[in-house]
C-alpha cells in the first residue's frame, strides 16, 4: 500500500472515541523515571504522563502547546508540568499554530477546514481546504508573514495567505509529515515519512514554493515532527526506531536520544529555547490507535543549541 492509501486510511479511520477523562490522567513529572543516556548527554525527564498520543508541539507563551490525539484535545503545560485543556476538537487529525497576531490555528483534518480559536472559546472557519483536495490534511506551520502552510491528502502542502485564500503551492510529497521555516522565511523544510527524508523548499514573496532538494537523506529514518535550532540542524522525531535525532544538511546525524517508545514530534522551548520536548508513546498501528493504553508522555531534555525559526 502505497503512501497516499495510508494517509487516506489515516485521517478516514473515523469514530474515534473521547475519553471524558483523560485530564484525570495527566500527571506532572516531577517524581517520574529518569534515564541516564550516557556522560555527556543529560538526562532525560518525563514533564507529562497518561497522554493518548502527544502531537504538533508549540512553544508560546511559556507554556508547551500541543494536540493529544484520540483524546481530541490541545492542552498547554508549563515547566512545573501543570497542565491546561484549552479546547476540545471534533475531528481527527488535528494540529496547531498560531498567526502572528496571536490567533489559535488549528488543522481540523477529517473536515478540510482551517479553524481558528475566538477568544469567547469558540471555533470559527479562517479557510476552507476542501476544493484541494478531500483526503484530508495533516500538518501546519505559520512563518512570520502570517502564511500558513498545510500539508495531507495525496502529498500536498497547501498555502493559506492571510486574507484566508487557499491554493497548492507542492505535491508529490511521500507521506508529508513536520514542516519547519527558517528564521528569514526563505526556506520551508519538510518531513516525508515515507520518503525517508527531509526535503527543502525557497519561499517566494507571494508564498509560493519552488527549488525542491533534498536537505537530508535519513537512509532508514522515518522522519514525523520536526523543528530546527539556531546552527541550522533539524531534530526530527522518529516512531518506529523510537528516537529523536538531531541531523545538519547533507544528512549527518549529530546526535540521538533514544526513547523507550515512539518519538511522534518534538519542539524546543523552555526559557532560552534550549529545552527538547518530545512527545512519545508505544505504536501498535493507526487501527489499534483509539483502543491502546495511554502511554503518551512529554519527554523533556537539555540541548546544545536554542530553537529559532517556525514554528
Amino acid at each position: 500500500m502505497g503512501p497516499t492509501n495510508n494517509f487516506i486510511e489515516f485521517v478516514q479511520m473515523g469514530n474515534l472515541r473521547l475519553s471524558s477523562v483523560i485530564a484525570n490522567q495527566l500527571t506532572a513529572g516531577n517524581n517520574v523515571n529518569k534515564m541516564k543516556l550516557n556522560r555527556e548527554t543529560p538526562e532525560i525527564e518525563t514533564l507529562m504522563t497518561g497522554l493518548a498520543f502527544g502531537e504538533s508541539p508549540r512553544w508560546h507563551n511559556d507554556r508547551l502547546w500541543f494536540s493529544n490525539w484520540v483524546a481530541q484535545e490541545v492542552i498547554a503545560v508549563d515547566l512545573k508540568g501543570k497542565s491546561e485543556i484549552i479546547v476540545r476538537m471534533p475531528s481527527f487529525p488535528f494540529s496547531i499554530d498560531w498567526l502572528p497576531d496571536g490567533r489559535l490555528l488549528l488543522v481540523s483534518g477529517r473536515e478540510g477546514l482551517l479553524l481558528c480559536l475566538e477568544s469567547n472559546g469558540s471555533l470559527s472557519t479562517h479557510a476552507d481546504l476542501r476544493g484541494l483536495t478531500e483526503l484530508g490534511w495533516n500538518e501546519i506551520v505559520v512563518d512570520g508573514l502570517g502564511n500558513t502552510y498545510i500539508n495531507g491528502g495525496p502529498g500536498i502542502i497547501a498555502l493559506v495567505t492571510p486574507d484566508g485564500s487557499a491554493r497548492q503551492v507542492a505535491d508529490g510529497i511521500a507521506f508529508p509529515n513536520g514542516m519547519a521555516i527558517t528564521p528569514d522565511n526563505s526556506t520551508l523544510i519538510i518531513a516525508e515519512s515515507f520518503g525517508k527524508r527531509l526535503t527543502a523548499f525557497d519561499i517566494a514573496r507571494n508564498g509560493s514554493l519552488s527549488n525542491r532538494r533534498v536537505w537530508a537523506d535519513l537512509v532508514d529514518a522515518v522522519p514525523d515532527g520536526i523543528c530546527m535550532d539556531e546552527v541550522g540542524a533539524i531534530w526530527y522525531g522518529d516512531v518506529p526506531n523510537k528516537r529523536c535525532v538531531r541531523v545538519r544538511e547533507g544528512g549527518e546525524v549529530l546526535q540521538t536520544i533514544n526513547l523507550d517508545r515512539g518519538c511522534f514530534a518534538c519542539m524546543l522551548g523552555g526559557k532560552d529555547r534550549r529545552t527538547l520536548f518530545m512527545m512519545s508513546a508505544e505504536w501498535h498501528g493507526f487501527d489499534k490507535m483509539n483502543d491502546s493504553p495511554r502511554t503518551g508522555q512529554v519527554q523533556t531534555i537539555q540541548v546544545p543549541a536554542p530553537g529559532v525559526g517556525w514554528p
